[in-house]
């Protein structure tokens, strides 16, 4: 039995886009491709993307993925592969709320702080192979260089507009707005002023393919669906930037 690639999206909520870029990639390949490029899924098929899902959930880039599939040789297998992952996992977030702990007896203590007990647990280059991989190593190399060259007073500013453009969005999407309302389109504007001050785009702004690539992003990723309260919600953000982008860029 086969399923198109319409019906796959359907009942799993995963973007033809995603799938298409997880065949581009050699991580899900369809068990045929039909007139007029259709693509279809077999059992097999779907029983990988099930594993695909779950491996996003937990947080694994893409190329981390391509590795745990290619490694399992049978179920057992597989577990344990999840089992360490999970661990690895554990071990990082115990190592965080250990360093927040020692940060904030240090400063109830009135003891000086040290900054590598301070980020211990905390790396920002955990996406590196998912970003080499979605646009290259010079996008992440520059992108690395702009973040590592912020004072901690532009990290504090950029990651504060981040939170608040975020609960502003989630807000606006409870409303119940349309994409192309006044108020989503203030948001939208805001969003993509925010973006131009990200490495590679300060110049000239981030241009429409850009915009429309990240809204894309925001829903077929289920981290950016849940930072924007959900696949729904990220879908508003998603509609609000087309709108911005087809006026203005």
């Amino acid at each position: 039995m086969e399923w198109s690639i319409h019906e796959v999206t359907r009942f799993t909520g995963t973007t033809s886009r995603t799938l298409r870029h997880y065949g581009h990639i050699g991580l899900l390949e369809p068990s045929r491709t039909g007139h007029g490029g259709l693509r279809y899924y077999d059992e097999d098929a779907l029983v990988r993307l099930q594993r695909i899902l779950l491996l996003r959930r937990l947080g694994l880039s893409l190329p981390a993925i391509a590795d745990v599939l290619a490694g399992a040789r049978d179920v057992s297998d597989a577990l344990r592969t999840h089992l360490a992952l999970l661990e690895q996992e554990q071990d990082r977030v115990q190592r965080q709320i250990a360093s927040v702990r020692r940060t904030i007896e240090k400063k109830e203590g009135g003891e000086q702080l040290m900054a590598e007990e301070m980020f211990d647990g905390f790396d920002h280059t955990q996406y590196r192979d998912e970003v080499e991989a979605r646009w290259g190593q010079d996008a992440y190399a520059a992108g690395d260089r702009w973040w590592r060259a912020l004072s901690p007073e532009d990290r504090r500013v950029f990651q504060d507009r981040s939170r608040q453009l975020i609960a502003d969005w989630t807000a606006a999407a409870g409303r119940g707005l349309a994409p192309d309302s006044e108020d989503a389109q203030d948001l939208a504007r805001r969003h993509v002023q925010w973006l131009g001050t990200v490495s590679g785009t300060e110049r000239t702004g981030p241009g429409k393919e850009y915009v429309l690539g990240l809204g894309e992003m925001y829903v077929s990723d289920p981290r950016f669906a849940a930072t924007y309260g959900g696949e729904e919600k990220a879908g508003f953000v998603r509609d609000a930037l087309k709108v911005y982008a087809d006026r203005h860029l």
